[in-house]
């Protein structure tokens, strides 16, 4: 059985260079689940992103067994966002931030076998946020992106040269929410170490 890494198909999506690089997203499907608050402090988040992934590896069993198709389970995505984009960049006032967290999903992946696999996740685990759990499509579209290599909380000096210089500088305005792919497992990676793709969905200036 062959198995599909949604990295490997869409290289140019799950990697990054260290400069910034405008990039086209197509619609995808992802499990995804919303909350708020820092992520260093929330228990929902530490839920959620439990119950993404025993969501996640539940659906691979099911799509194995009743489609005979394989894949990696991809990395945790964050939808970023804020009232003052500050929070991000210079103040890092991480309770006032609101997030969507994801993991991409194969197209065929369907309905029928996210709700199943989450009920049979919910059972075996007793995921506090499984009820937040949901399986939808999201289309980026053009989008601004770069390689940070190192500490999240470094992040803010990258995202602050993407808005104030690199965009304007290309004619681009910022649209949507901030959005992260973490490429390294935080648990045994250390921080200076840690890669994560940055990116921005852009509009034009002019429109």
């Amino acid at each position: 059985m062959l198995n599909y890494d949604v990295k490997k198909d869409l290289r140019s999506l799950f990697t990054a260079k260290k400069r910034f690089e405008v990039v086209d997203v197509p619609a995808m499907k992802f499990l995804m689940a919303d909350g708020e608050g820092s992520p260093n402090t929330s228990q929902l988040y530490a839920d959620i992103v439990r119950a993404l992934y025993a969501t996640a590896y539940a659906v691979r069993a099911l799509a194995i067994d009743e489609l005979g198709r394989k894949h990696t389970v991809g990395p945790l995505e964050g939808l970023w966002s804020a009232d003052d984009l500050k929070a991000f960049t210079s103040s890092r006032d991480e309770n006032e931030w609101q997030w969507r967290l994801m993991i991409v999903q194969p197209d065929w992946i369907t309905d029928e076998i996210v709700g199943e696999g989450l009920k049979r996740a919910i059972e075996k685990k007793d995921l506090a946020a499984g009820d937040r759990v949901r399986f939808g499509e999201f289309h980026e579209g053009k989008a601004v992106q770069v390689l940070h290599i190192g500490p999240y909380n470094e992040e803010g000096p990258t995202i602050a040269r993407m808005h104030d210089e690199y965009m304007p500088q290309q004619g681009l305005k910022p649209r949507g929410d901030h959005h992260e792919i973490y490429l390294s497992d935080a648990r045994r990676t250390d921080p200076s170490r840690l890669r994560t793709i940055l990116r921005q969905p852009v509009g034009s200036t002019g429109s």
